[in-house]
């Protein structure tokens, strides 16, 4: 779910999951980035590990490919077709962007394919199209999350709604 630590500045890269959080909380991004691990004993990161194991088991899953993991990799009709599983359809839109970049990144190493988000607790899937307008807002946020990263310091904490279920939160709260 989480990609590894970092060990110096050069190790600092864009993930997939560093744009989900992007849409969510730019504290967060620096956060991961630099290797502070959430709780792991965080309820709501066990249930979306849980969902995540136990959903599409048919499915290869958990490839890696560079700074990416994609956790469903299927060929249907000789298409090449990536998946995100998520617990919730609630932050659809960071979600989406998600499997927009690990589309790009795709393409960018001359692999086509198509995506499709799937939300098994609500048995729910969409498709995401990777579009010139997707790529131009993924080029800016790429370049807005490694000024983030590189920054000395996370900023200061915002009190949002995600708050309440986040891994951070004692860290930033307490």
């Amino acid at each position: 779910m989480h990609e590894t630590a970092v060990k110096s500045m050069e190790d600092l890269k864009v993930t997939g999951t560093l744009i989900w959080y992007y849409y969510i909380c730019k504290r967060e991004v620096w956060l991961m980035a630099h290797g502070i691990v959430a709780d792991q004993d965080n309820q709501y990161i066990d249930l979306g590990r849980f969902i995540q194991e136990q959903s599409y088991q048919r499915d290869r899953k958990e490839i890696s490919l560079g700074n990416i993991k994609l956790d469903v990799f299927r060929k249907e009709q000789g298409q090449i077709v990536i998946g995100e599983v998520k617990k919730s359809s609630k932050f659809i839109d960071s979600a989406r962007m998600q499997l927009a970049y690990y589309l790009y990144e795709l393409e960018q190493k001359g692999i086509k394919g198509s995506g499709v988000l799937m939300f098994p607790k609500e048995k729910k899937k969409e498709e995401v199209v990777l579009t010139d307008t997707v790529k131009v807002e993924l080029d800016k946020v790429v370049r807005d999350i490694l000024r983030i990263i590189y920054e000395p310091k996370p900023q200061p904490p915002e009190k949002i709604s995600y708050c309440r279920n986040c891994g951070y939160n004692e860290f930033c709260w307490s």
